[in-house]
């Protein structure tokens, strides 16, 4: 039966917005995004914002450049945001994700576009994600190209959006960091996160909003701080960091620890044959990883599968730089120590596409 036939009439001026698309409002983000995107800028940049397309012209002395991409998104911490109105820390914590990916192998992020998916456009809220992007971009020290903001409706409800980005970045061909790179008496530097980071918030809002029954608003004394507030830390942004590091030390690779934990994620830049040993007692993660172990009974084997657990990115550098690679880190205010150490495996190690990641002893207060 058609709609006509049904009785469904469409209205006597059918249009765009009465199908819930606002082009008015989609035009006023832009007017309200576009300062924040001017900001994120470098000078290699081409035009504006505007075109159909962004330009990007690779200027700098390169022997032989390779570009670096990566795409990522920020995942269910968007929810906390959702939840409390708050949407100028999410856009950082997704320039921190790609960017952070890019740098791993040993690539300078140069500029990144985003893509923004939303039920219904409200262009104070988009121009609040903007913002965090444009900070985490200048922060990086890429551009913001471009982006695309895209209204759903009927397909995401009114105040529900979700973003990604992709990022792009520039690498000597033959300064790749990899794991072939890597060999046994490496020394292992672990980089402190700033909390969650942007992994495992399913499980978190499972075992704090829903099991727990907490209020994002309420204090926690624990956390010294609102719970919302933690949960929406803005992840610690690592690029320049790691490119101040490959500066001043040997390094031989990095591993952003993300979806996965500390050791899939080590497992990933290590060759066959050699065992990178971590030691727990190293380091104390911050309180609100007790928080969920403890509230929602979670083993330790899930919780270090699931949360970065205090440790955002690891650092493989050559034994003699070790001191080096940390006063470079103090030096630019990252909380670092020495997490362990590479060592030669044994036959089952020599069997595995990778090497592995193993945490042995046990965290203090934890």
């Amino acid at each position: 039966m058609s709609t006509r036939d049904s009785g469904g009439l469409p209205p006597e001026n059918a249009s765009y917005a009465a199908a819930g698309v606002d082009i008015d409002a989609g035009e006023r983000a832009v007017e309200l995004l576009a300062p924040h995107a001017k900001r994120a800028t470098r000078p290699e940049v081409v035009g504006g914002i505007g075109g159909f397309a962004g330009l990007f012209a690779l200027k700098g002395d390169y022997r032989e450049p390779l570009l670096a991409s990566s795409s990522d998104g920020v995942g269910t911490k968007l929810a906390v945001a959702q939840a409390m109105g708050r949407h100028d820390t999410v856009g950082r914590d997704l320039v921190a994700m790609v960017v952070d990916d890019l740098v791993v192998c040993g690539a300078e992020p140069l500029f990144l576009q985003d893509y923004i998916a939303i039920g219904k456009v409200v262009p104070e809220i988009v121009a609040e994600i903007v913002k965090g992007i444009a900070d985490g971009c200048v922060d990086a020290g890429c551009a913001l190209l471009g982006g695309e903001t895209a209204e759903h409706p009927g397909l995401m409800a009114d105040g529900h959006y979700d973003i990604s980005a992709t990022g792009v970045g520039v690498v000597e061909a033959d300064e790749v960091l990899s794991a072939d790179r890597v060999r046994a008496g490496d020394v292992v530097i672990a980089m402190a996160s700033s909390g969650l980071h942007s992994n495992g918030y399913s499980l978190a809002r499972k075992v704090l909003l829903e099991w727990g029954h907490m209020d994002l608003n309420g204090h926690v004394e624990e956390l010294d701080r609102t719970l919302g507030e933690e949960l929406l830390e803005p992840t610690r942004i690592y690029a320049r960091d790691c490119l101040a590091l490959i500066a001043e030390a040997e390094v031989r690779t990095f591993a952003h620890v993300t979806g996965g934990g500390l050791a899939d994620n080590l497992s990933r830049v290590l060759p066959p044959g050699v065992v990178a040993e971590l030691e727990r007692s190293s380091w104390s993660p911050a309180p609100i990883f007790a928080l969920i172990a403890q509230r929602g009974r979670v083993s330790r084997e899930e919780m270090e599968r699931t949360f970065n657990m205090g440790v955002g990115m690891v650092a493989i550098v050559a034994p003699e730089d070790t001191d080096r690679a940390l006063a470079v880190l103090t030096a630019r205010h990252v909380d670092s120590w020495v997490l362990g150490t590479i060592k030669s495996g044994g036959r089952d190690a020599a069997k595995g596409k990778t090497g592995v990641a193993t945490l042995v002893g046990e965290h203090p207060r934890f």
